[in-house]
């Protein structure tokens, strides 16, 4: 893993083809696994569903009042941090030591929450941690986590999403869940499973300290989805940032639902973790000043790899948030197809809902280490506007074809072929949400970690042969500084940069 934290060097010269293949971050609408689906149906199955639109009903009602509860907290007892997240908090070091005082995570699940949970809430939660890791693995083809920590794991949400990014990488798994209907739950989802890491439950952060040694506690990859948010405490809440940070070896992960209110927590916890490692790092640098000019290069090479932190997604660089104050949130969604437990338990007016739905999140993915200084994907590339495309034309590229205007009677039957289905609901709806990608992108080419990549945090807004798009980027080769920008594209400037715009959709990256 210390190799991974070595800065990229090595400048890479992009084509317009393998611009587009790395920017693309977004899916389309994702398909629920079969194993998952079924193991849903047999474990809903297995339990009294009697009244179940009704459990559903209260369970959204019960985050509902975590919400209120979160915001009541929020603007009384952490206002001071709050409105300042880079400040230190004013505690001694020995309360980071200690349980907190609302408890690891807020909510602890009953047994009808959690089949309700699992019903109506398991596949978006899925689906949006499968977006975030995938997106993870793009961007560090290197990282393959052995050793992995899921806090507020719920009922394996996460866990089963790991198992399709990282099959085979995946050696032991410490799940942190204080509901013990949860973990009853995950166990059960995961019973008929083959091939499984090893694979153990905690009740707290403290449970898995006592039970492991202290250099066995470092994990490859600490996931926390949809858990901070149930914590009103705002100086809890950071309590548990920093033991997961401590537990953390190389990349940290957090997901929350994509309101305001788990836009405002995602910026704080970046915030904070950004300003801790930058002020060990300027600790040990006065440190290593006044060791002598032999050890000295040791020392810094030896705090580059342990100390320091950098965002791998979906911030392009490590400053201040350019959102903030400024009435707009960093947000995301993820198109799923529902499972049948969906559209039977979760209702409008007593009429069956779609065959999908959009689960809006926040995340961010931070890595140890000082990010990566590599080449800008733009530079070394020239492009040519339309002028100079359209002077450089063959007059025989301009000759048409007739005949191939008239499809001829093979071509009708093979059309009549395809457009069989094997599934009569919902195709035209679920394929309203990519309706413009007709390419397969290649994996292999990935957007390496240098701040050269900006972000579309909002849809684009195509307007003839103009694309406009908000995008957050990096001000500074180092990526110590981000701004929020209108990017307008037209086709007469670069027609190589328009096609990829047309084609980019919200959360894809933008070339800078």
């Amino acid at each position: 893993m210390a190799a991974s934290l070595l800065p990229e060097v090595s400048p890479k010269i992009f084509t317009a083809e393998t611009l587009r293949a790395a920017a693309k971050q977004s899916q389309g609408i994702h398909l629920i696994p079969v194993s998952l689906r079924r193991t849903i149906k047999k474990f809903l199955r297995e339990r009294k569903n009697g009244h179940m639109n009704r459990k559903v009903l209260l369970l959204s009602q019960s985050f509902n009042k975590i919400k209120y509860a979160n915001l009541q907290l929020t603007a009384s007892a952490s206002r001071d941090l709050v409105e300042n997240p880079f400040r230190p908090v004013v505690l001694r070091s020995g309360r980071w030591k200690i349980q907190s005082a609302y408890g690891d995570i807020g909510v602890k699940y009953s047994e009808d929450e959690t089949v309700a949970y699992v019903a109506s809430r398991m596949p978006a939660i899925y689906s949006a941690c499968h977006r975030v890791l995938r997106e993870v693995r793009r961007r560090v083809p290197e990282f393959s986590p052995s050793k992995v920590l899921d806090f507020g794991a719920g009922p394996g949400s996460a866990l089963w999403a790991m198992r399709e990014v990282w099959p085979r990488s995946l050696e032991r798994v410490n799940l942190v869940e204080p509901s013990k209907s949860m973990q009853r739950a995950a166990q059960s989802l995961l019973q008929d499973l083959k091939g499984l890491p090893i694979i153990h439950s905690y009740d707290s952060i403290q449970a898995l300290n006592r039970s492991l040694d202290k250099h066995d506690r470092r994990h490859d990859l600490v996931i926390s989805s949809y858990a901070l948010g149930e914590i009103p405490s705002l100086s809890d809440r950071i309590t548990i940032l920093r033991q997961l940070w401590d537990l953390t070896q190389d990349v940290l992960v957090l997901l929350e639902p994509g309101t305001p209110h788990g836009s405002k927590i995602i910026t704080q916890m970046r915030s904070y973790i950004l300003w801790m490692e930058n002020r060990k790092c300027r600790k040990k640098l006065g440190l290593s000043n006044s060791i002598s000019s032999d050890v000295k290069s040791i020392v810094r090479q030896d705090d580059m790899l342990k100390d320091g932190a950098f965002v791998v997604a979906p911030c392009p660089h490590d400053g201040r948030c350019p959102l903030e104050n400024t009435g707009k949130y960093c947000h995301f969604v993820q198109r799923l197809e529902r499972t049948t437990s969906q559209r039977a338990y979760k209702r409008s007016k007593g009429e069956p809902l779609r065959g999908f739905e959009d689960e809006k999140f926040c995340f961010v993915a931070l890595r140890r280490g000082s990010r990566p200084q590599a080449g800008w994907p733009l530079d070394g590339m020239e492009f040519e506007t339309l002028k100079e495309r359209l002077a450089k034309r063959n007059p025989e590229d301009l000759i048409i074809d007739f005949e191939d205007q008239f499809p001829t009677r093979n071509d009708e039957e093979s059309s009549f072929e395809n457009a069989l289905v094997p599934y009569a609901s919902d195709t035209a709806e679920t394929n309203l949400f990519h309706q413009n990608d007709k390419e397969d992108y290649d994996e292999d080419v990935h957007a390496n970690l240098g701040s050269g990549w900006g972000r579309i945090i909002y849809p684009p807004v195509r307007r003839g042969r103009q694309v406009q798009m908000d995008v957050c980027k990096s001000t500074k080769r180092d990526g110590s500084e981000g701004a929020f920008e209108h990017v307008v594209v037209t086709q007469r400037k670069n027609p190589d940069l328009h096609l990829q715009a047309r084609r980019s959709h919200w959360g894809d990256l933008w070339p800078c």
